[in-house]
């Protein structure tokens, strides 16, 4: 299975039935699956913070809602996540691909990759970084989190994830 069928597969045992992405050369596969699945209302949006509005609004309306991100998308959306989906206790996934790290080609990517962990922390919103073969449990399990606890939580996709063994 490919790293990007395996997270696809979590979002669809979880349940998300309603996606909002961001685009990321890292998941664009996983981008066009979400788009061609009948039983998923997709949504592209321009800024990450748009993102979690759509997905509020569809959580209010009976929707099991994902946001899927680069990893500097975070930063744009931190205070509608706060205002938004802490304030009033409403669940979301984030899928992010979380660049900057070991292995990283692009410098203007490892700042706010650094950052990212942190953030997530002083947020208390929780994390999984899984091992490729431990997708779709990461998603499956996030989601369950995101639920229970009505906050969002998040699946980060560092580059070992993406690349083939």
């Amino acid at each position: 299975m490919t790293a990007s069928l395996a997270i696809y597969s979590g979002l669809k045992h979880a349940g998300i039935d309603f996606a909002v992405s961001v685009p990321c050369v890292n998941l664009q596969e996983l981008l066009v699956l979400v788009e061609e699945d009948p039983d998923i209302i997709h949504l592209p949006a321009t800024r990450e913070e748009e993102g979690v509005g759509l997905c509020a609004g569809a959580w209010m309306g009976g929707r099991r809602p994902a946001l899927l991100m680069q990893h500097s998308g975070l930063g744009n959306c931190i205070n509608a996540l706060a205002s938004l989906d802490m304030l009033y206790g409403i669940p979301l996934l984030m899928i992010i691909s979380h660049r900057g790290g070991k292995g990283e080609p692009i410098a203007g990517q490892v700042p706010m990759g650094d950052l990212t962990i942190p953030l997530l922390q002083t947020l208390n919103i929780p994390y999984k970084t899984p091992a490729r073969g431990e997708g779709e449990e990461a998603v499956v399990a996030s989601w369950k989190e995101a639920r229970e606890r009505r906050r969002p939580a998040s699946v980060l996709l560092d580059l070992e994830y993406w690349r083939e063994r």
